[in-house]
């Protein structure tokens, strides 16, 4: 068998054997908690009887999703930027990004519910927070990593700050950057459904998936629940792979990483 035909075969089988000991594990359980891990069926049976609202619902988390990400996106660039500056303008700033850090968003919730009203509002600040920082520290980390070689040379030839920026420093940091937004495109759903969980509303259709968590766990539908997870992790998939897309687009025709894997 060829090697490439063994990579593909390989995780057919792997998630065959998965399915096959989840039976056997459901099937080892009492009758009284076989509830607990329904079989793969019954959670088909769950997509299709609850597909309409589990549907609305990833479209809600979706869109809480994509705006906390997109301004975690462009703000943590802007912060970076000034951040990259000089080490006195990181030194001023950067403990006080550590302490939104450290903030529990459990804490940070209640309060932004008191200012916002639940809803999207405060589910798009919650994943904002929760992407926003590793956005920061890997895209600064980039812009302060330039060779120092080629910014010597830039001085030399007169080359203005903002040619430096945008024409050096950036380009370099891309692989940073798209390692930060790596990081923060798998955070984006979560911290939708966190946020949802804490702060959803279900007022006129807008629930999310963290507020059909709520629902289905009080009711005691397992299956439900697990299609729920599962439609979570699928928006964590789609968010993952449109944000690797991406990088290969920016980077695959120079950058090192991309060329040795074409070689």
């Amino acid at each position: 068998m060829s090697k490439s035909l063994l990579s593909r075969t390989l995780p057919l089988f792997t998630g065959v054997l998965f399915i096959a000991l989840w039976y056997l594990a459901n099937a080892m359980l009492s009758s009284e908690r076989k509830f607990l891990l329904p079989p793969p069926h019954l959670i088909l049976q769950a997509f299709h009887d609850q597909g309409p609202s589990l549907w609305s619902a990833a479209m809600n988390t979706l869109r809480g999703a994509f705006l906390g990400f997109s301004l975690a996106v462009t703000g943590s660039f802007v912060v970076a930027l000034i951040l990259s500056l000089t080490p006195l303008v990181r030194a001023s700033l950067y403990p006080y990004l550590m302490i939104m850090q450290m903030t529990p968003i459990i804490v940070i919730a209640p309060i932004l519910i008191l200012w916002a009203g639940p809803g999207l509002v405060s589910v798009t600040v919650i994943t904002f927070l929760i992407c926003f920082f590793p956005m920061v520290v890997n895209t600064t980390q980039g812009l302060i990593s330039t060779d120092r070689n080629l910014v010597d040379l830039f001085r030399m030839c007169k080359a203005t700050k903002k040619q430096e920026i945008f024409l050096l420093r950036v380009p370099a940091a891309l692989p940073y950057f798209f390692t930060g937004l790596r990081i923060a495109a798998t955070l984006a759903p979560i911290g939708a459904i966190v946020g949802d969980f804490y702060a959803g509303n279900s007022a006129g259709g807008q629930g999310g998936l963290g507020f059909l968590t709520i629902i289905y766990s009080s009711q005691f539908k397992m299956p439900a629940l697990f299609a729920t997870a599962v439609t979570s992790c699928a928006l964590g998939f789609l968010f993952a792979s449109a944000v690797i897309a991406l990088s290969w687009l920016s980077m695959h025709k120079w950058h090192d990483s991309y060329s040795r894997t074409d070689s």
